[in-house]
């Protein structure tokens, strides 16, 4: 496998998602919106029903694993990319609502921007 920009880009999103999702989800960070420490205290910030962190973190979890397997296997790498890009949308729009410095929405406009990569190189 040659490692060009857009398999460079699936690894990043990819393994970004499960950093945030499985690793990082109990930890406080700078980047968490409101005044929430944990990824689920972030949700419940926005406003959003308890069932939106489950909807969002299996979408996400999902597209993860689309995007590194899809580097040896044949999946939807495209529409895992496309997934990540409307979730991004999504989280920007979330910390603007609750007037979130624009610094906390750094990791989503990166990820929007990755994913958009992923979409058009692929």
């Amino acid at each position: 496998m040659t490692m060009s920009i857009a398999n460079l880009l699936q690894l990043v999103v990819g393994f970004g998602l499960l950093n945030v999702w499985l690793v990082r989800r109990q930890s406080a960070t700078a980047y968490r919106g409101g005044a929430a420490t944990t990824l689920q205290q972030e949700f419940a910030a926005y406003g959003l029903p308890s069932a939106a962190f489950y909807i969002v973190g299996a979408l996400k979890i999902t597209a993860a694993i689309v995007l590194i397997a899809g580097l040896w296997m044949t999946l939807p790498v495209r529409a895992a990319a496309m997934v990540v890009l409307a979730l991004m949308v999504g989280a920007i729009a979330m910390h603007v609502k609750v007037g979130d410095p624009l610094m906390k929405s750094v990791p989503a406009v990166l990820m929007l921007a990755m994913s958009t990569g992923i979409v058009l190189l692929r």
